[in-house]
């Protein structure tokens, strides 16, 4: 194999630049040239290649976001669009592709497996929702841009006895969530996976005022059964909560920022070993940390598999909350 490209899909996650880099040189350490794909599978139909040197990728490392960019295209969801895809990569020579993106990217990846095209993925998704691996490029950073959030929140709450909603990403998974609370002493957390009623806040709200406490904080992930304003609006007209009750969004700002060590380690590891594992004829699969090793898994049981979440740390956050 002397050709390959590299793109990154959907959401962009801090880390990712770093997989770039990664694909890049070790390309390079086996003779092969390395193309960028901008604007993921949109710049794939029209062709927006790139020939990548170790040059281009300098400086990235520390950089968030991505340098290809991303984007989202309807028309890769068709078999047209897919045939089209595949004739910009036979007109460039590309003889193997690595995604790096989360479920839908890898989706698309599997697509062009099942096409006859080698592609292995990498899991990016701050979300941390992806089957076959223990932890996705972006996740750490993106928890420890919420941790100083809260931090810093948790300091105006004390000061002025007020209970804060706060809003984390993760639409169907709440990993975010759920570590965050623990990690930052949180009194309550909702996720889609294990959704409180309102009520049920309430009472904990109230509890934690009787018990003296000088502040409560909720986090909440976007996805859970009901939103987040409707529970600052519901907490609002309750007279007996004790607390004041405010609602912080974070919002995009967890997608952003420089990534972590740990992300730049991972993101660096699965970068090569994606590489490694074209070179090696594999194909229709995503790279993976399980434990302490990286390791290949089956793209198609990553995009038909749920990941779930353990029990242990919804007991760990209930134990820690008193």
């Amino acid at each position: 194999m002397k050709r390959i490209a590299v793109m990154t899909s959907g959401g962009d996650a801090p880390g990712m630049n770093a997989a770039i880099r990664a694909v890049v040189r070790t390309g390079l350490e086996y003779g092969m040239e390395v193309y960028g794909i901008r604007q993921a599978y949109s710049g794939c139909l029209n062709g927006d290649f790139e020939l990548l040197t170790s040059r281009e990728v300098s400086g990235i490392l520390q950089r968030g976001g991505t340098i290809l960019q991303t984007a989202r295209n309807e028309e890769f969801k068709t078999l047209q669009g897919q045939r089209r895809a595949l004739r910009r990569l036979n007109e460039q020579g590309i003889e193997g592709l690595v995604v790096i993106g989360g479920d839908g990217s890898l989706r698309g990846a599997l697509t062009l497996h099942q096409h006859g095209l080698p592609v292995v993925g990498v899991p990016g998704s701050i979300d941390n929702d992806i089957w076959g691996t223990d932890m996705s490029i972006g996740v750490d950073t993106a928890l420890n841009t919420i941790i100083e959030a809260l931090d810093r929140i948790r300091d105006t709450a004390t000061s002025h006895q007020r209970a804060f909603l706060i809003e984390v990403m993760g639409r169907n998974c709440g990993y975010l969530a759920l570590m965050a609370s623990i990690l930052g002493g949180a009194e309550i957390v909702i996720t889609p996976e294990q959704t409180i009623s309102m009520d049920e806040v309430a009472e904990a709200l109230i509890d934690a005022y009787v018990r003296g406490k000088t502040h409560a904080v909720a986090v909440i992930a976007e996805g859970a059964a009901y939103s987040t304003t409707d529970l600052a609006t519901f907490l609002a007209k309750r007279k007996d909560v004790g607390f004041e009750i405010r609602l912080s969004i974070l919002g995009h700002m967890q997608r952003g920022g420089s990534p972590s060590a740990f992300d730049r380690r991972l993101a660096s590891m699965l970068g090569m070993r994606a590489v490694e594992a074209l070179r090696d004829g594999k194909s229709g699969v995503m790279v993976g940390m399980n434990g302490r090793k990286i390791e290949t898994v089956s793209l198609e049981d990553v995009t038909t598999k749920a990941r779930e979440m353990s029990e242990y740390y919804y007991e760990l956050a209930r134990i820690l909350s008193r």
